[in-house]
Parts: C-alpha cells; structure tokens; sequence
C-alpha cells in the first residue's frame, strides 16, 4: 500500500505459504515473516522498517510527517498486536479445513496464539477484534478523510492491513463489519491507491541481484545503554512471534535499527536490518 501510495514500481517475489523457503532464507538468515524488503544487497525485515525505508528513499508524499512521526510506532505496534491477533485467531480458529502443513507451520509460528481453546475462544475474539474497529470508526466519526484528517500517513496503513486480512480469511467479515460505515467509506478510500506497479521476479533473481550487488558499509554503534561494538557475532529475533534468531555481524546499532552483515554462497556478502523496537539482540 505505500508503495501505491507512492506511485512506486517494484518487483514482486512470491514465496511459499509455509516452510521450508529457499529464496528466502539466505536474505534472512532464517527471518520467516512476510513481507521483507530487498533493494540489492540490502534486506530490510518488518512492516514498519519496511515503511521507514521506502520513506527515506522516496519521500513524497510523506507517511511519516512531523505530526504523526513519533505516533506511528505506537499504533503500528496496537495494529501488530491488539488488532492484528485477534483476527489472526478468528482466521485459523474459523477455517477447519486447513490443509495440515499449513496448520503445523503456523502453530509453530503464532506462538502467541492456543490452538487447543481457539474454537471456545471464538466469541472473545469477536468481542476483541471488534473493539479494534470501533476505534477505528472513532478516529473517523467526524467524516475526515483519513486518520489525520485530508492527507493519508502511515497510519492509515497500520490500521487497515488487519481489516484487510480479516476481510479476506474470517468467514462473515463483510457482514461483521457493516455496521462501521465510516470505515466502510474510508476503507474503499484507501484500496483505490493500489499497489503501485508490480512486475514479476523470481527467487533466483532476486538472490543474483544480491549476489552482483556491494552492500553498503555500517553506521556503527551509536545506540546509548548497550555492551555491543561494530563487530560483535550477535543474534537478533522478534520478541513476539516467529522468534526465529538470525546471526551475522553487527555493523549498525541505533535507536531506529539493527544492521548485520552476513553472507552466504547464494548471496555473497550482504546486509539484513531488523527494526530496533521489538526485536532482541544477543551476544552469538
């Protein structure tokens, strides 16, 4: 969506539904969540360093101006959370006939979620992803055309995505949802962006493209309150789900991002940013 927002065009890799993914693995380093970012040699993992990134590179127009530049992370982290779980939990606790692999990888993936309760757990999960929406709906209850007001930020974003899964995998969503008709309205503002302009690529392309291509040197270490140096063999891992550790060497440490240099006979030499915010960093 930032990238329609944008008027971006991109390449598109589709990779599997569930593991094992070859094409990958050696950009992550084992980072399994969708969507990671490449530009050459340079991985960006996470939503929100993802946004952070296309910002930089392509500021206009902005989704982060000065007014919400401190506020997106919060509401990034309540749409990755308190909205985002619940439907996620709606999704596999409503759909029974999910093909085994895919019920075994997201098992082992939403390590927050009880598979054993989420059938009885149905109707809090309504109650709670519900909750979500009405808030949704406040923010636009005074007809404003996005959430801070005639311009769309990444705010927008956050809140919609969990709106947008749940419309898509929760049977009934449509029929749930009906009764916000200021989301309503607004959420067919935002798929009019689109998604830029997408072209197919395949794994082995994208895995040459960073194999041709030098990464870019490190900031260093310029984080306050921390015992890592330019150097270390660290591991870095979310802290909520798919806590999958991921090793190499640490060239960047700030308060924004976690930068590793790693490499592999795929690859070559090449660069894997975390965000700061969620993700844990250990001596290796």
């Amino acid at each position: 969506m930032a990238l329609g927002i944008k008027r971006l065009a991109w390449a598109s890799v589709e990779i599997p539904m569930v593991m094992p993914k070859p094409d990958l693995m050696p950009l992550t380093g084992g980072y399994r969540k969708t969507p990671v970012l490449q530009i050459g040699a340079e991985v960006y993992c996470d939503t929100s360093l993802i946004l952070t990134e296309i910002e930089r590179r392509h500021p206009h127009p902005a989704l982060f101006p000065a007014d919400v530049a401190g506020l997106a992370p919060a509401v990034g982290r309540w749409s990755d959370t308190t909205f985002f779980e619940p439907g996620a939990g709606l999704s596999m606790g409503l759909n029974k006939d999910l093909p085994e692999p895919i019920l075994k990888d997201r098992k082992a993936f939403f390590e927050f979620m009880d598979f054993d309760e989420l059938e009885r757990s149905v109707p809090h999960l309504f109650d709670q992803f519900l909750a979500q929406v009405a808030l949704v709906e406040a923010q636009l209850a005074d007809g404003r055309d996005f959430w801070m007001g005639e311009r769309v930020t990444a705010l927008d974003i956050c809140a919609y995505f969990p709106l947008w899964m749940a419309r898509g995998n929760v049977p009934g969503a449509d029929e749930l949802l009906a009764p916000f008709a200021k989301t309503a309205v607004w959420r067919e503002r935002m798929a009019a962006f689109g998604y830029g302009t997408p072209s197919p690529m395949s794994g082995a392309e994208a895995l040459a493209m960073a194999h041709r291509i030098e990464p870019q040197p490190g900031t260093g270490v310029t984080a306050t309150r921390t015992d890592f140096n330019t150097g270390d063999t660290v591991t870095v891992a979310p802290t909520d789900y798919g806590a999958v550790p991921v090793r190499g060497t640490l060239i960047t440490l700030n308060h924004e991002r976690i930068t590793l240099r790693r490499q592999s006979d795929a690859t070559g030499p090449i660069n894997t940013h975390f965000p700061r915010a969620g993700y844990r960093i250990d001596a290796a």
